[in-house]
C-alpha cells in the first residue's frame, strides 16, 4: 500500500511539475508575441514622405492587430496583421489633401485582398489622384488584378524581366456526386429556385445548363469592370485587349510595353531611382516612406469626445445561430438591441460579407434590423458576397450600396438530406435495426433515404420559407412579387448587374455607405464610428485556446479534399430541421 502511494505521489507531482512547465513555457511564449506586436505602437508622419501602398499586406473587411488574433492555430507565432478597407479608404481621403504626402507609390508584386476590397481601394487611389498628387506603381510580374489595380496610376512600372499573367477571370467547380456514391452517402436535395445549386455538386456529377448560365454571366460582368476601367485609364479599347488576352500576347515586359500597358520596363535600381527624383532626393537612404497601414494608425483615429456615433456592424462569414465564428443569431439579436438602445448612436452602416446560411437566423436578425431601423437609418454596404441569407438580412435596409464585383442575389431556399446507411454496410458491414413510435420517427435519421411523402413535406418548408423571402424583397426594395420571382430563383448576380435589376441603389463602398448614413441622420461630418461585435480582448481568446476552444486548421488537407471535407462535414453535423439561403460556393476567382 505504501508503496502504491509513494507511485501515486510521485505521478501527480510529476504532472503537476509538467503542467506547471507547459504554463511556464506558454507564457512565455505570449510575452514574446506581446513584445513584438507592441514594437510598433506609436507611429510618426514624416514631415515630406512618400504613402506606399504594398500589397502584400493583408487589406481585409476589419483590421487586426492583435498577436494573438491567430492563436486558434496553435502556431504559438505572431498573427499576419490586416488593414480594414474602411480605413484604408479613409486614410487615403486623408492623404489626398495632406501636404506631408507628396505621392503614392502602390507595390503590386503580391496580392494579398479580396476581389471587392480590390475595387473599393482602387476607387480611393483614383479620388487621390484626382486631387493632384501623383500615383506611381510598379511590379515584378502582374497578375490580372494587380494590373487592373495598376491601371489607374499615373505611371505604371514593371521589372525587365517579368511576367504578365494576364488571362481572364476564371473559377473551377466541383462536383462530388460519384464520389459520394463510392463512398455509399446519398444526399437529397430539396429547393426552390431554377438557379439554387446551392448543393448540386453533392446531387450531380456536372453542372447545370442554369448554374452554367449564372456563373458564366457573373465573371462575365466582373471582367467587364475589370476591363472598362482599364481601357478608360491606359486608352485602349475594351475589344483590343480582349483580343490580346485571348491570343496570349501578354506575356513579359516587352509586350506591356508595346501595348502601352505599362509605361516602361524597369530594373529594381531603375525604379529606385526614379522614386528618388519624384521625391527630390539622390540617394535611396533619403527617401521617407510611410506605409498605408501606418500612416492609417497616424490619422485615422477616432475623436472620443464628439458624443454622437455611426455603428458599423460587421456581418462577416456565414449565417448561424450559434457559434464562435461567422453571423449568429445568438450574438448578433442582442447586439442590434443594444445598439437600438444606444440614444448617442444615430444611424447605422451593416457591412455585409456573407454568402448566407441558415434562413431562420437570417429571418431572427433582420427582425432586429427592422426593430432598430425605427429609430435609425441602416445604410448596407456590400462586401465581396451579399448573397442569399446576406440578401436577406440587407433587403429591407434604407439604401444598398454595393460594388460592380460584389456576389450577390442568389434569392433562393433548399433543403439537404443527408443519409449514409449504404455505407456502413458497404464499408463497415454494419446493419442498423430502426425502432419508432410512429410512421415518420427515422425520417432524420441519416440512415434511409426520405420516402415520396416525406419528400412533400420538406417541399412545403422550403416553399413557404422561399415565398418569406421574396415577400421580404419585395417589400424592401418596393418592387412587385413576380418581379422578384422573376429576378430570384436562386439565381446570382454580380453587383453591377444588381444595379441594373434594382436589387441595389447604388454602386459604392463602405465609406460611401458613412456618408449616406450621417446624411440621413443629419450628423454631417460631427460623429465618430463605433465598431460591431467587439472584437475580443488577447485575455479572452487565450481563455478560449486554453479553454479547448481552438480548432486544428484544416489547411494541412489537400485541395479539392479541403474543400469538400469543409462543407461534407459541416453538413454531416447537423441535426434536425435545417433550411438553407447560402449562395452556391464560395468562388476561388484565379486573379
Amino acid at each position: 500500500m505504501r508503496d502504491f502511494l509513494k507511485t501515486t505521489g510521485a505521478a501527480i507531482v510529476g504532472c503537476l511539475a509538467a503542467m506547471g512547465i507547459f504554463c511556464f513555457l506558454s507564457l512565455m511564449v505570449i510575452l514574446s508575441i506581446v513584445a513584438v506586436g507592441a514594437q510598433d505602437s506609436t507611429v510618426i508622419v514624416p514631415k515630406s514622405a512618400i504613402l506606399k501602398i504594398d500589397f502584400s499586406q493583408h487589406i481585409g473587411e476589419r483590421s487586426t492587430d492583435d498577436p494573438f488574433s491567430d492563436l486558434s492555430s496553435l502556431s504559438f507565432k505572431p498573427a499576419e496583421k490586416t488593414l480594414g478597407i474602411l480605413p484604408a479608404v479613409q486614410a487615403l481621403d486623408k492623404a489626398a489633401f495632406d501636404p506631408a504626402i507628396k505621392f503614392i507609390y502602390m507595390n503590386l508584386s503580391n496580392m494579398n485582398i479580396g476581389m471587392s476590397q480590390l475595387e473599393e481601394l482602387r476607387d480611393a487611389v483614383e479620388k487621390f489622384r484626382k486631387s493632384g498628387k501623383a500615383v506611381i506603381a510598379y511590379a515584378n510580374n502582374y497578375s490580372q488584378g494587380a494590373y487592373y489595380m495598376a491601371s489607374v496610376a499615373d505611371k505604371v512600372y514593371m521589372q525587365k524581366e517579368g511576367n504578365a499573367m494576364i488571362f481572364g477571370l476564371g473559377t473551377n467547380l466541383m462536383f462530388f456526386k460519384d464520389l459520394l456514391s463510392k463512398l455509399g452517402v446519398e444526399v437529397q436535395l430539396i429547393r426552390h429556385g431554377k438557379f439554387k445549386a446551392a448543393a448540386e455538386q453533392f446531387v450531380a456529377s456536372n453542372i447545370s445548363e442554369e448554374n452554367r448560365t449564372q456563373n458564366q454571366m457573373l465573371i462575365d460582368s466582373i471582367w467587364e469592370t475589370w476591363i472598362q476601367a482599364i481601357s478608360e485609364r491606359r486608352g485602349i479599347p475594351v475589344e483590343t485587349f480582349n483580343s490580346l488576352v485571348d491570343n496570349l500576347e501578354l506575356s513579359n515586359a516587352e509586350s506591356l510595353v508595346e501595348h502601352n500597358l505599362i509605361d516602361e520596363a524597369v530594373t529594381l535600381s531603375q525604379m529606385t531611382e526614379k522614386l528618388c527624383s519624384l521625391f527630390g532626393v539622390e540617394k535611396e537612404k533619403d527617401l521617407e516612406i510611410i506605409s498605408l497601414a501606418d500612416y492609417a494608425k497616424a490619422k485615422v483615429v477616432p475623436d472620443m469626445k464628439v458624443k454622437e456615433k455611426i455603428a458599423v456592424i460587421y456581418a462577416n462569414g456565414e449565417i448561424a445561430m450559434k457559434g464562435e465564428k461567422g453571423i449568429t443569431a445568438a450574438e448578433f439579436c442582442p447586439m442590434i438591441s443594444e445598439i437600438k438602445a444606444d440614444s448617442t448612436i444615430k444611424a447605422v452602416v451593416l457591412r455585409v460579407n456573407s454568402p448566407g446560411g441558415d434562413a431562420q437566423a437570417a429571418e431572427m436578425i433582420n427582425n432586429e434590423l427592422q426593430l432598430l431601423r425605427k429609430d435609425k437609418p441602416v445604410i448596407v454596404s456590400f462586401g465581396d458576397y451579399a448573397a442569399s441569407g446576406g440578401y436577406w438580412i440587407a433587403a429591407q435596409s434604407d439604401m444598398i450600396l454595393t460594388n460592380n464585383s460584389t456576389v450577390t442575389g442568389s434569392i433562393g431556399v433548399f433543403s439537404l438530406i443527408m443519409n449514409y446507411g449504404k455505407g456502413l454496410k458497404k464499408h463497415l458491414d454494419v446493419n442498423v435495426a430502426q425502432m419508432g413510435t410512429n410512421k415518420h420517427s427515422n425520417m432524420m435519421s441519416m440512415i434511409n433515404p426520405l420516402n415520396k411523402e416525406e419528400q412533400e413535406y420538406m417541399q412545403d418548408f422550403v416553399d413557404d420559407i422561399y415565398s418569406d423571402f421574396t415577400n421580404l424583397v419585395a417589400d424592401g426594395r418596393k418592387l412587385t412579387i413576380d418581379y422578384v420571382d422573376a429576378i430570384a430563383q436562386g439565381r446570382v448576380w454580380s453587383g453591377l448587374d444588381a444595379l441594373n435589376i434594382k436589387l441595389a441603389d447604388s454602386r459604392g463602398g463602405i465609406a460611401d455607405a458613412l456618408a449616406f448614413a450621417s446624411l440621413h441622420s443629419g450628423l454631417g461630418n460631427n460623429y465618430r464610428i463605433v465598431e460591431y461585435p467587439a472584437e475580443k480582448t488577447s485575455l479572452d481568446k487565450i481563455m478560449d485556446m486554453l479553454g479547448g476552444g481552438s480548432a486544428i486548421s484544416t489547411d494541412l488537407l489537400p485541395e479539392p479534399f479541403r474543400s469538400f471535407g469543409e462543407i461534407y462535414g459541416k453538413l454531416t453535423g447537423e441535426q434536425g430541421l435545417k433550411n438553407y439561403a447560402r449562395i452556391p460556393y464560395l468562388y476561388e476567382f484565379s486573379y
